[in-house]
Order: C-alpha cells, then sequence, then structure tokens
C-alpha cells in the first residue's frame, strides 16, 4: 500500500513538472531582451546612458552646447546628436560610448531624422529656416532646403518618398520630396507645431501645436487637415497643455502625444481621433520613444531632470529614472 502510494506521488510530480515546462515554452521563457536608451540632458550638456533592464542610468557622455534631437543608426552602432549651440552634429559610438566624429550640420541644428537606408540624415536648422541633408557616408552636406522660420520637427515617410518638416514660427507642415529635394507643399496648423510622425502605413501624418495645444492630422496625398485632435485634463488649464513629441504602436491602433507642461503623456485611439486616456509622468515632458518590442514607451521629462517607463500593454507609468539636466530626447537600441 505504502509503495502504491510513493508510485502515485511520483507521477504527480512529474505530470506538475512536465504542465510547468509546457507553460514556461508556451509563454515564451527566454528572458527579455535588454534595451539601451540614450538620453539628450539639455542644461548640463551630456547624454545619459540608460540600462532599460537593470531600470537605471549606467553612464553620462559629455556632448557639445544644448543637445536636443537624437537618432540612432539601424545597427546600433552610431548615435547622431544636434548639439544645436555648437553648430553640429556629433556622433557617438554605442560601443566605446565616446564621441567619435562631427557632421557639418548647418547653424543651429534642432531635430533629425534618418532615411529609411539608414545612409541619409535629415535635420532642422532653427536659425536659417532651412533643412540639410547629410550624406552619412562622405559625411558631408549633399543640399540645404529653404523652409519656414524657426523649422523643428522632422518625420520620414515609410517609403522613404517624404520628409514633413514643421516650422514654428510660420505654423506651416512643409512636403519635401526626397528625389526633387524640394518642398512640393505647404499645410497651415495650429499655432507653434513641433513635431511631425506619420503611420506606419502612411496614410496620415500627425503634426503637434505646441501653443495651439492640438494635433492636426494631415492627408499626404491632399494636404489637407482632415481632423484636429484636443486635449482637455480634469483640474489644468488649457495653456498648460503643449503637445510636442508623438507615437504610434506598429499597428496603428493608438497615438502617445508628450503635453508638455501639463505632465501628461495622452493615449489617443488613432482610428477615431478621441483622446482616451492621460497618464501622470514627470515635468514638461518633451520626447517619446518605444523600446523595439514596444513593451515600454519612453518619456523624456524636462523640469523632473527623469525619464518615466510607461508600460505598454497596460498603460501604466512604472518607473521614474533619473538622467542629467533637462532631458529633451530620448534614441533606443535597436537590440
Amino acid at each position: 500500500m505504502q509503495a502504491e502510494l510513493i508510485r502515485r506521488r511520483g507521477i504527480r510530480r512529474r505530470s506538475l513538472l512536465l504542465l510547468a515546462s509546457s507553460a514556461l515554452a508556451l509563454g515564451g521563457a527566454s528572458p527579455s531582451l535588454a534595451y539601451t536608451a540614450y538620453v539628450t540632458n539639455e542644461r548640463d550638456n551630456t547624454v545619459s546612458v540608460v540600462d532599460l533592464d537593470k531600470m537605471q542610468t549606467v553612464k553620462t557622455i559629455s556632448v557639445g552646447q544644448r543637445p536636443r534631437g537624437i537618432v540612432i543608426s539601424p545597427d546600433g552602432k552610431f548615435l547622431y546628436v544636434c548639439a544645436g549651440d555648437d553648430d553640429i552634429v556629433q556622433i557617438i559610438e554605442t560601443k566605446s560610448q565616446e564621441v567619435v566624429g562631427d557632421l557639418p550640420s548647418g547653424p543651429d541644428p534642432e531635430l533629425l531624422a534618418l532615411s529609411k537606408t539608414g545612409d541619409l540624415l535629415y535635420l532642422s536648422n532653427e536659425n536659417d529656416a532651412l533643412v540639410t541633408i547629410i550624406d552619412l557616408k562622405e559625411r558631408k552636406a549633399l543640399a540645404q532646403i529653404p523652409v519656414g522660420v524657426e523649422p523643428e520637427g522632422m518625420g520620414v515617410s515609410p517609403d522613404g518618398k517624404v520628409v514633413v518638416n514643421t516650422s514654428e514660427t510660420t505654423n506651416m507642415a512643409h512636403f519635401i520630396d526626397t528625389d526633387k529635394r524640394e518642398v512640393v507643399a505647404n499645410v497651415l496648423v495650429d499655432s507653434r507645431p513641433r513635431y511631425a510622425e506619420w503611420k506606419s502605413d502612411g496614410s496620415e501624418v500627425w503634426v503637434s501645436a505646441e501653443v495651439g495645444g492640438t494635433v492636426s492630422v494631415i492627408d499626404p496625398v491632399k494636404h489637407d487637415v482632415t481632423s484636429k485632435i484636443t486635449f482637455s485634463v480634469p483640474g489644468l488649464r488649457s495653456e498648460a497643455i503643449q503637445p510636442v513629441g508623438i507615437r504610434f504602436t506598429k499597428d496603428g491602433k493608438i497615438a502617445f502625444v508628450a503635453l508638455g507642461p501639463a505632465n501628461r503623456v495622452a493615449v489617443v485611439n488613432a482610428q477615431t481621433h478621441e483622446v482616451e486616456k492621460y497618464l501622470l509622468v514627470g515635468q514638461r515632458v518633451w520626447q517619446l520613444a518605444f523600446t523595439p518590442d514596444q513593451k515600454y514607451l519612453i518619456s523624456t521629462n524636462g523640469v523632473s531632470n527623469d525619464i518615466s517607463v510607461i508600460d505598454v500593454a497596460n498603460l501604466k507609468v512604472i518607473k521614474s529614472i533619473q538622467v542629467g539636466s533637462f532631458p529633451w530626447g530620448v534614441a533606443i537600441s535597436p537590440e
């Protein structure tokens, strides 16, 4: 009798172990990828290196004066950082985490975007009302395109054929043909447009207007504003709601909009254009970036000197990480 009981317990134990192993396999037992976030700190002229596995800043890189825009190469080997007050774009090698060169950016580079092939850099020159195109292999400027006053936002279409630049004082979104290297359309939006972001299917371009307090949804074929998204946070004056950075989920269903001194990131239904939720983050939220798996969304919070980590699936802020002084831009390693 006792031998039979021991035999049955052994069978049950083996069954539980088998079920546990199956659950781990189905649930993806392999650990999640560890990504690195690079954050430009406008006031102390540094880039913070943040380990998103450890959820902490692990290094600080000294760069030029007033760093703002930042992008990472598709292979993750290089960062390109706008040092606006030095009139250069600096190149940081991610392996050594050191500045290894400069690019001829033109005066006061503000924001920048990579071509889909990763060999060209498009950047806005705020003081000279220009968009500069840089050949990264040759490290030279290929063209400069006149646009409106105080250009900033740079958004490349999914097919790479069009770049949208926003001019803060002219209050326009400029559509630039990347083959012709010239402006082919100008779309009037609300006051002080700061950012342009394309949907992954190329059907819409969203442009944030910081002072206007809106996001304009633009048809990129007709070059018409088809919708305007407004925001209202209980207890806050409308002047405190100043949209800047925008990011879409890969499926195009949800958009996140950074609302500046409102200290919130808005969660917007990207199909109906309705605001569904507001997430409280740090003070003066500027820019946003997803981890490549879109598990996390990172916001840079300029006045509180930190970044917020948002759990995308649960739409919940899970962590605040201290970085440098006045964090502005953020780029995340592709692997």
